[in-house]
């Protein structure tokens, strides 16, 4: 890659912008969750400041096989005009001459809106000829899609191939890469990665892969129970993935052997029902009683985890530590949340992912107390597993 998005030459430039703007919509087609939006904006800003055109190109949702009103990029068009100040064209194609004759007719500093991309089957089929059809309107292309970097799809990698050395991350790109390198090959020590959620099926190649980066695991939520069973103790009626037991007690052995320190829940907030009205007492998580179920880890437990983020110089969080859905089963996810806020404060580096951790520390409003918080589910999830993201790979190579 030639150019890094701060150095390239914009002036007179159409610049072709891959974003992520599938968003959520109430009945009348407001947008109801414009975080995604709000990323883009840096990136679209700096392309018009520097005097550039915009084409902006996205997916939204999950048409079938071909165009369907309520699937328009069209109903992105206010928010995004409102959050960039200016007004936003729009096509309601995303290829062919009526985009051609769009973009021809365009100002530098002006901005334009595609329709949406999966009205063609052949973006999720990644095809050539249909990459190089969207190629054919910019100048320069601009991958700033986190949350499509894992899919081979023709906007967001085979279209790379069309800009041998006209292709850029974006600002958001660039601060999502950084931050998931940051995290894998820290050189300031330790590391800790708290991993949580329900299952340790979701979470296998991934704590695979952390215990060759990390220092330390934390583990919290329903998975801890499988660890828990795998080590001989008894868990009443929680969360258990039977088939997993071996898996679990490899994974310990593979930490141990490698001094990767593993932390479990010592103690969980146990209830007789999976409800927030449930009779609740609290008990050692590797002797719940019969008929009772872990929903939280306890207070030594969040003690416990408080001590080792503290004295951590980067943490990794990525699942919640109980049902923090439900309010009286919340305190451990909560306490993790402001932990993470504390360590930031105290100069640590912390990433937050994966949308359950996303949508908690959203929910107690310290999103801006941790150091970056990402966009990207599954992109990062598959980054976290040491896989090789297609959106990202095309620009590096």
């Amino acid at each position: 890659m030639s150019y890094q998005i701060d150095s390239y030459p914009f002036q007179g430039k159409r610049a072709l912008i891959r974003v992520d703007f599938n968003v959520p919509f109430n009945e009348e087609f407001q947008v109801t969750d414009d975080t995604r939006i709000r990323a883009a904006l840096k990136t679209i800003q700096k392309v018009v400041h520097d005097g550039g055109r915009v084409i902006l190109m996205s997916h939204l949702g999950r048409p079938k096989g071909g165009p369907e009103a309520k699937y328009s990029m069209r109903h992105v068009l206010s928010k995004l005009s409102e959050l960039l100040g200016k007004p936003v064209a729009f096509v309601e194609d995303c290829i062919g001459e009526k985009v051609k004759a769009a973009v021809d007719a365009m100002q530098n500093g002006d901005v334009m809106l595609l329709e949406n991309l999966r009205f063609y089957k052949e973006e999720e089929g990644g095809d050539e000829f249909f990459a190089g059809q969207l190629a054919e309107n910019g100048d320069v292309y601009i991958n700033d899609a986190f949350g499509t970097a894992h899919r081979a799809h023709a906007s967001t990698a085979v279209i790379a191939r069309f800009f041998p050395t006209d292709k850029l991350f974006g600002y958001l790109m660039e601060d999502e890469v950084q931050s998931i390198d940051r995290v894998l090959n820290s050189t300031a020590k330790p590391v800790t990665a708290i991993i949580g959620g329900s299952k340790v099926s979701s979470k296998i190649t991934i704590l695979e892969n952390l215990l060759n980066r990390v220092d330390n695991i934390i583990i919290g939520g329903g998975m801890a129970y499988t660890f828990f069973k795998a080590l001989g103790g008894t868990v009443g009626n929680s969360l258990v993935e039977d088939d997993k037991l071996e898996l679990a007690k490899e994974l310990l052995d593979k930490a141990k052997q490698k001094g990767v320190q593993i932390f479990l829940p010592e103690d969980s907030v146990i209830a007789d029902a999976f409800s927030n009205d449930a009779q609740t007492t609290t008990s050692e998580s590797r002797g719940i009683p019969s008929g009772w179920m872990g929903l939280d880890i306890g207070k030594q437990s969040i003690a416990r985890f408080e001590e080792v983020i503290l004295n951590s110089k980067v943490i990794l969080w990525n699942g919640p530590m109980g049902v923090f859905e439900m309010s009286n089963f919340s305190h451990g996810t909560i306490a993790v949340a402001n932990t993470l806020a504390s360590a930031t404060k105290s100069g640590a580096f912390t990433l937050v992912g994966g949308g359950d951790s996303v949508a908690a520390i959203n929910q107690f409003g310290l999103a801006d107390q941790v150091s970056y918080v990402s966009t990207g589910g599954g992109a990062m999830l598959e980054a976290l597993e040491g896989i090789d993201l297609p959106g990202i790979a095309a620009i590096k190579n």
